[in-house]
């Protein structure tokens, strides 16, 4: 797809300008500006950098002249038209970013045994890989939760040489000899192997060994250094896969782990904001294997989350086909109130955007309240643009921006650059002149001073609760029947008050209690202000005599290490630490359910007394169930709020009315007394949040993680699979690839699942746990794993045997085939209840095609790609639902799984559908986007559906069996 640097015979060849300096010299761009065309000053910042994308990669085949007519001719054109559109880079995180590249490995192979080149799968697209969701919490607060799983491949753990000398209890241990788990004296100083019985104990350079079975305290230097050990040895697999993708595929680079989250290393190290494509200047753009992708808007970068296979495509030369966007324009007035956070804004314009139900739809803010924001600010809200369901959350470059960029690691010659390209293309925004403000398809105003402090849940991110009112709404949840927001716990019952002994002291939980206070990951750590806020309370709490019970599992893991030098830099780290807040690595932990299990008595206690106990967390996810299995509430905050509940110890306060605690004097403190003003937190910004915390980022990312660098890989063009493997296995999805495809009719299926209303992808693919009685489990015992070693679905991705088994396998799973909450399904023909796995394989060897029934909002929220090639892998044709989120939507069309939509108004209740029937789909071969399908059922009845083809390459896709499948045979067929 690249053109020629001489962009010679192109067809908008007349566009081709050049930007003079004596700092950058010579840079050629395509001007738009040059059509003379009015219709350019009345686009969106966002649509003027798809259009300046389509101009400059105009070819007449992949992009043509009509596609650029029709987004200039963008008002009356949106929510009509589908257009190309090629970002200047992909972005991977390791989760979703491995089966990606396990899948390009696949491919190589299936291309080798056909006799083609394997070094035609290779990314043409530059490709960031992540490696940060691999981080799990095993030592935090405590010096061992639980003794470490270290999750070896091929059941056994690598060992770990003790340090030499070693014959006694570790330094600093002050083990008795009569512990816990039968530990014996002199037993201390061996660490748990993955069979349970003592074994060499793990090695962290310059770093004491502590008891594995008698809690003590670690510095946070320590914790986070035996968690990156940890890290290394669990997935040690994977990360030499990852080693070996950054060696044999070109155009790939990989950030090794330690380094931070994702979204951070994107915003801090990775964007550009303008870069040099196929030599012309133009605007940095990304497509991410990651919903939260959207964060970069902030910086005036386009960018939005995509599935693993569609970035896949990307990365093989594939433009990404999306309807052209109606652009809702956000505009801000008011002033923001100076006890209001980011996160509080965040959840504000969150609610106002949801509630005006612009789901794929495009959000550009402008207005005189932008300039309000800084520019962690506008990240920090563009990072949820996927719980108000917009497709991107754009904020245009603009001074503010330009101030930001000054402080990080910019040269003065990228910065003039930057500058002069943006306003030489109108990309660059101020808000003094109304009359600047392009035409948006709808206008949404939104006052900042309307926004108040509020947290979110207890269930869902869209649930906004008024912090003043949420003594309240946690009652009401109490009293209100088994849903998103009730619990239905009997009147009676909700006074009940569980004593439990913790390190040898008495305590009581009750409904409502804290138990997880976690400051976590990317939604806040790319502003300093909330986190200095957060340490700042921090610092007026401890100082006040409050602290925080030791039974409630805090952590604090920054998704970059930036945010701990401006934590350290500004003085309050050792206050966030005293309650218990202390650095435990960097990247996802809590938020995607890698939180070590809570101590037994706090369980026991939570059990016994069927309580709703909470989790309170500074991050983006909290669905019922994904913290942990026994915390029921889980709520949403900025990180000076997470640390205002655990000290409190309840969500069931008034902090108006009562006190977070009281001090050794009897004295009651309220939260008044120690949240911070925002002048505090300003002037301690400005004094610790400088470019040096830039330059050392850049440092870390270039020197790399030493582990890292002392890790070996294989060296080859087709990796070699080691059947022995858990991690890693050669996927199914080109097994008898041929080089056309094949008919798509689907007959007398029978319905895997009948399920209800916004099923979530976090119930459909496997994520968190592996639990032991579960269909994965089965497996991973059977390749000799034991239940320590199982390691989590999120890093075992990248072996199809694994997802496949933990597909649909979400306790939380509503089926109404069996009545209750299971990861259980009926299988029809023999009337038996099964695990959803066990009955899709009988369906399977049967040669029994399947389908799933649904209702509303099917497949919302995070983007995930093995909610779509799991049930692709258990013999899924066709999924029937009323609604469909539009992201999965289209990750199902990328795997060959038809999504059709009951008509209007139709449901499976009102066609009285029992599921029970046998269903029958009739493909035609001229099968156009949009087009009605007739199912006919085995009892007789028939009803009509809606294809959710967009256009012709969903069409393709779908004919093909997935992108997967297409790209291939598109290669194959290469000449």
């Amino acid at each position: 797809m690249a053109l020629p640097a001489a962009a010679e015979g192109h067809p908008f060849e007349n566009l081709i300008d050049t930007l003079k300096s004596e700092k950058y010299g010579d840079k050629k761009y395509f001007s738009p500006l040059k059509l003379n065309d009015p219709r350019y000053d009345a686009l969106p910042l966002s649509i003027r950098i798809l259009l300046e994308a389509a101009i400059r990669k105009c070819d007449g085949f992949y992009v043509r002249k009509e596609d650029v007519d029709n987004i200039l001719d963008w008002q009356q054109q949106q929510s009509s038209t589908e257009i190309p559109f090629s970002p200047a880079r992909v972005l991977l995180q390791d989760f979703t970013g491995i089966p990606a590249m396990v899948d390009l490995a696949a491919m190589r192979d299936a291309l080798a045994k056909q006799g083609v080149d394997p070094n035609l799968v290779n990314p043409s697209c530059p490709t960031d890989l992540v490696v940060d969701h691999s981080l799990q919490i095993d030592f935090s607060k405590c010096a061992i939760q639980n003794a470490p799983n270290p999750g070896g491949g091929e059941g056994h753990s690598t060992p770990i040489k003790s340090p030499p000398g070693r014959t006694g209890p570790p330094r600093g241990s002050q083990c008795s000899g009569q512990g816990q788990r039968g530990c014996s004296k002199g037993a201390c100083n061996e660490a748990p192997t993955t069979s349970g019985r003592p074994g060499p104990a793990v090695e962290i350079e310059n770093t004491p060994l502590l008891c594995p079975f008698h809690l003590q305290p670690v510095s946070e230097k320590e914790t986070a250094l035996k968690n990156q050990e940890m890290e290394l040895i669990r997935n040690k697999e994977r990360l030499q896969f990852f080693k070996w993708c950054s060696k044999a595929f070109k155009n790939v680079n990989v950030v090794p782990p330690d380094i931070g989250a994702v979204h951070q290393v994107n915003l801090e190290y990775l964007s550009q904001v303008v870069q040099e494509c196929d030599g012309f200047v133009c605007p940095d753009s990304v497509v991410g294997t990651d919903s939260h992708t959207t964060m970069i808007n902030g910086l005036g970068i386009l960018g939005w989350g995509v599935g693993g296979i569609e970035s896949e495509a990307v990365m093989l030369g594939q433009p990404v086909s999306l309807t052209l966007p109606q652009v809702v324009g956000c505009k801000l007035v008011g002033s923001i109130s100076t006890l209001t956070t980011s996160i509080d804004i965040v959840l504000g314009i969150t609610k106002h955007l949801r509630q005006a139900g612009i789901a794929g739809r495009f959000v550009e803010f402008f207005g005189p309240g932008v300039s309000q924001l800084s520019a962690p600010d506008r990240t920090t809200i563009a990072n949820m643009c996927p719980e108000y369901n917009a497709t991107v959350s754009f904020f245009p470059v603009d001074d503010v921006t330009l101030k930001h960029f000054k402080q990080t690691n910019f040269s003065e010659e990228k910065l003039e650059l930057l500058e002069t390209y943006l306003k030489a293309v109108k990309l660059f925004r101020t808000y003094q002149d109304p009359s600047e403000d392009p035409q948006y398809s709808e206008v949404i105003e939104i006052n900042l001073s309307s926004i108040i402090p509020q947290v979110s849940g207890p269930k869902r991110p869209q649930d906004r609760v008024a912090v003043s009112n949420m003594k309240t709404d946690f009652l009401s949840c109490l009293n209100e029947k088994v849903g998103f927001k009730g619990f239905h716990i009997a009147a009676d019952k909700q006074e009940t008050l569980m004593p439990f002994l913790h390190e040898g002291r008495e305590y009581k939980l009750a409904h409502g209690s804290v138990v997880i206070a976690a400051i976590i990951s990317c939604t806040n750590n790319c502003n300093p202000s909330v986190m200095l806020a957060a340490g700042l309370l921090a610092k007026k709490a401890v100082e006040a005599g409050l602290a925080v019970r030791p039974y409630i599992r805090t952590s604090l893991a920054p998704g970059s290490g930036m945010v701990t030098h401006y934590l350290s830099a500004s003085g309050v780290l050792p206050y966030l630490s005293q309650l218990g807040f202390e650095v435990i690595g960097y990247g996802c932990a809590t938020c995607v359910g890698n939180t070590a299990p809570l101590p037994d008595s706090v369980v026991d206690a939570i059990k016994q007394g069927d309580l709703v106990a909470c989790g309170v967390l500074s991050g983006n996810r909290h669905f019922e169930g994904r913290l942990c299995d026994c915390v029921r509430a889980n709520y949403l905050a900025s990180p000076p709020l997470v640390v205002a509940y655990a000290i409190a110890g309840t969500v069931d306060i008034d902090f108006e009315t009562e006190p977070l605690g009281v001090n050794s004097e009897g004295k009651s403190v309220y939260l008044r007394d120690v949240w911070p003003t925002r002048e505090e937190v300003q002037h301690t910004e400005g004094h610790s949040v400088i470019a040096s915390m830039f330059r050392d980022l850049r440092h870390k990312m270039e020197k790399g993680n030493k582990l890292w660098n002392k890790l070996e890989a294989p060296e080859s063009e087709l990796f070699p699979w080691d059947p022995k493997s858990t991690y890693i296995r050669c996927p199914s999805f080109f097994n008898k690839l041929t080089k056309e495809p094949s008919a798509q009719s689907i007959d007398n299926a029978h319905a895997l699942l009948f399920l209800g209303d916004s099923v979530t992808t976090d119930h459909i693919s496997p994520a968190g746990s592996i639990a032991r009685v579960s269909p994965a489990a089965k497996y991973l015992l059977s390749k000799r794993l034991t239940p320590r070693e199982f390691n989590s679905y999120g890093a075992r991705r990248g072996n199809d045997a694994v997802m496949t088994r933990g597909t649909f396998a979400s306790i939380k799973l509503q089926n109404r085939f069996i009545g209750k909450t299971a990861p259980k399904t009926l299988h029809i023909p023999s009337g038996q209840t099964l695990d959803v796995f066990e009955a899709a394989d009988r369906y399977q060897r049967e040669g029994i095609p399947l389908i799933i029934l649904a209702g509303k909002k099917y497949g919302s929220g995070s983007s995930r790609d093995w909610a779509a090639k799991g049930p692709y892998l258990l013999g899924v044709r066709a999924v029937i639902a009323e609604s469909f989120e539009k992201m999965h939507k289209n990750h199902l069309v990328g795997m060959g799984i038809a999504p059709l939509q009951f008509l209007p108004g139709e449901s499976a209740d009102s066609l009285e559908l029992s599921g029970k029937e046998k269903f029958s789909v009739a493909v035609p071969q001229d099968l156009s986007p949009r087009q009605e399908l007739t199912v006919r059922t085995s009892s007789g009845k028939t009803f009509r559906v809606i294809a959710l083809f967009e256009n012709e390459m969903d069409v393709a896709f779908y004919r093909h069996g997935g992108i997967l499948r297409f790209v291939a045979r598109r290669l194959l067929q290469r000449p």
